[in-house]
């Protein structure tokens, strides 16, 4: 019983970092048929501003709660302008294009993106524990649990209630599932997709750097960590389905909670079991668990 509350534990913490990341991937291919490779680097550009920001912070003797929030909003200003610029600068200019086009042209930006990093803050590593320390330790019988695991499922599952109130409830939202169904159709009712385009994409990009920036105090801050985290959230969401915010949320759990097992019974298949979860679930669904219903064009 105790190794289950383990996996079970160890598992939804993963699905909720694997969610933060995957959501915003499956919002832009949902609304925009963009495969966005450089969403790593919107990972990567969160955990590195939130690392620099628990340093101006923490280093001033500043109250230790306010320092996560603190790290939070400027890896998610950063997601905005990195966003904006990839969008307008960028992303406009292959609309319409071929697919394996767009998937090249993000591949070329996250492959420049890297280099940034290195321009940035150069090669070496950064760390920004503080938010964990302070958060502490529960235990539960013989298992110790971190707040600050519990703290991301929390936040997580927030998201996904926002998410999907959003989505069915507010008057974007409502354009969103209009664009999604069919471009062509929205831009004739009037809906003006080229800025529907742009915020999506800056809310994926805020939404991927937000997920770096929570996972920044549990991880090593290093050169190829958005290579990483996007091979994973391109598992996930293959595995709920391109665009499917509900399918963002099943795959990380079922991912999250498989690996998790994984890593307690048989360690050795840590890595296997992602893709060999991603493989099964293709070979009986080929396009995902939540795939969304495409119109049929006469």
């Amino acid at each position: 019983m105790l190794t289950a509350f383990a996996i079970l534990t160890d598992g939804l913490a993963y699905a909720a970092y694997l969610f933060m990341v995957a959501v915003g991937l499956t919002l832009i291919f949902g609304v925009m048929k963009i495969l966005n490779v450089a969403h790593g680097s919107f990972y990567a550009f969160g955990a590195y501003g939130a690392a620099m920001a628990a340093g101006i912070y923490y280093d001033r003797g500043l109250p230790e709660a306010g320092g996560f929030l603190f790290m939070i909003l400027l890896a998610m200003a950063i997601g905005l302008v990195l966003g904006l610029i990839l969008e307008r600068g960028v992303l406009r200019f292959v609309y319409g294009r071929d697919e394996v086009i767009v998937v090249l042209v993000t591949y070329a930006v996250f492959l420049i993106l890297e280099d940034v990093i290195v321009f940035i803050w150069g090669p070496q590593s950064y760390a920004a524990y503080q938010p964990m320390v302070w958060a502490g330790n529960v235990e539960i019988g013989e298992l110790v649990l971190s707040n600050y695991d519990i703290l991301l499922v929390a936040i997580s599952a927030g998201l996904a209630l926002f998410a999907y109130w959003a989505l069915k409830f507010t008057r974007y939202g409502r354009l969103l599932t209009v664009v999604i169904f069919d471009r062509e159709t929205a831009a004739a009712f009037g809906i003006n997709v080229t800025v529907v385009y742009t915020v999506t994409f800056i809310i994926g990009a805020m939404l991927g750097a937000l997920g770096g920036a929570m996972m920044a105090p549990k991880i090593s801050i290093t050169l190829g960590i958005g290579v990483e985290v996007i091979v994973l959230a391109f598992a996930v969401v293959a595995v709920g389905g391109m665009g499917s915010i509900e399918g963002a949320l099943v795959g990380a759990l079922i991912v999250g909670i498989c690996r998790a097992a994984a890593v307690h019974l048989m360690p050795q298949i840590e890595l296997f079991v992602i893709y060999a979860v991603m493989a099964l679930v293709l070979v009986f669904r080929p396009y995902g668990l939540f795939t969304r219903a495409q119109p049929r064009k006469i």
